[in-house]
């Protein structure tokens, strides 16, 4: 699953193959979209929660409220079903779906981190990142990335940065799930599941807020 994104994504996976799938876009109801999501796929797949045997999630970068829906989520999940839970980046899944959609190296990844900003990261191919996630204004970043290929929201929303805007436009947990599988198939170890956030919140106490106590 993952909710890193205004895509509230979750898919269920066998090891081999997708099974089943749901994506819906709403950057203000992840809390209300999850869930019932979950439901949709498990009953698409004709299997019951007690089923499944590891989580992935999607640990961002992604805005504050919206990635730790995601997060407590598949902690809960792990917790109750006694199963582990895997981290991975939400950039190298939309990387890792472009490369499946025929993508190849070197390109960037971009989504939109609000703020007039973008999180960002650079592949050599659909599986190798170059580099940590950043978050940078479009702007700073243009000649950097001048010439490659950006997939994602981010590139859509600034063309003027990133004239080579590719798909897909927004993460799906089936990339999640096939690229967590493979890299755990191969021995890997996968991210702990803490939130990438790259800054702080956007919600901050005022400067000035002053505490007033009973006397």
């Amino acid at each position: 699953m993952d909710t890193a994104t205004p895509a509230v994504t979750v898919a269920l996976h066998d090891g081999a193959s997708v099974i089943a799938s749901s994506g819906q876009v709403d950057a203000r109801r992840h809390g209300e979209l999850l869930l019932p999501a979950v439901d949709r796929v498990l009953a698409e797949a004709g299997v019951k929660l007690d089923a499944v045997t590891g989580v992935v999630v999607g640990v961002g970068p992604g805005p504050y409220t919206g990635l730790r829906v995601g997060l407590v989520t598949a902690a809960t999940f792990a917790s109750a079903l006694s199963v582990p839970v895997h981290g991975l980046c939400t950039l190298d899944g939309l990387a890792y779906a472009a490369g499946q959609d025929g993508l190849e190296g070197p390109f960037a990844v971009a989504t939109d981190a609000r703020r007039k900003e973008v999180y960002w990261a650079r592949y050599e191919d659909a599986r190798t990142r170059t580099g940590d996630p950043a978050v940078d204004r479009p702007a700073d970043i243009a000649e950097a990335l001048a010439g490659l290929p950006v997939v994602g929201q981010g590139a859509v929303l600034y063309p003027e940065a990133f004239p080579d805007a590719r798909g897909p436009e927004h993460v799906a947990a089936g990339a999640l799930a096939a690229l967590a599988a493979e890299r755990l198939a191969a021995g890997q170890e996968l991210l702990e599941p803490q939130p990438l956030y790259l800054r702080r919140p956007d919600a901050q106490v005022p400067k000035n807020y002053k505490v007033v106590t009973p006397k």
